[in-house]
């Protein structure tokens, strides 16, 4: 699943760069987004994100495409690759990328199978 988002002054540090944690909040919700599409049935909440490296600084206007892939589905989890790219860029270059991890919950936030779809709590 791809979104895109528009960096806006309001997402800037004090040197006028995409904050940091800004693009971590978007690579987080798209991946969450994804991974409740494909399973509509379930409860996720995030777990885990993987190697956090920014690959290159990222200014106002800038049109960010957020690339989200199922990678792996376990028996309460599921695990999405994200890469953000500038869509502007001739290269596309991969601003940043990562792993996602999220866990299929209950009422009471404890793990519960994914499987079978039925089990999991809307």
């Amino acid at each position: 699943m791809q979104t895109q988002r528009l960096v806006l002054p309001a997402d800037l540090n004090q040197y006028g760069f995409l904050f940091g944690g800004r693009l971590l909040a978007w690579v987080d919700e798209a991946s969450w987004i994804a991974a409740s599409l494909e399973f509509p049935q379930c409860r996720f909440v995030t777990i885990a994100m993987d190697d956090v490296q920014f690959h290159h600084s990222v200014r106002e206007g800038t049109i960010l495409t957020i690339d989200s892939r199922l990678q792996k589905t376990g028996n309460t989890s599921v695990t999405y690759t994200v890469q953000v790219i500038d869509t502007r860029r001739s290269l596309e270059e991969v601003l940043f990328a990562t792993t996602v991890t999220f866990v299929n919950v209950d009422e009471q936030g404890k793990k519960q199978a994914i499987a079978p779809l039925s089990k999991c709590q809307a």
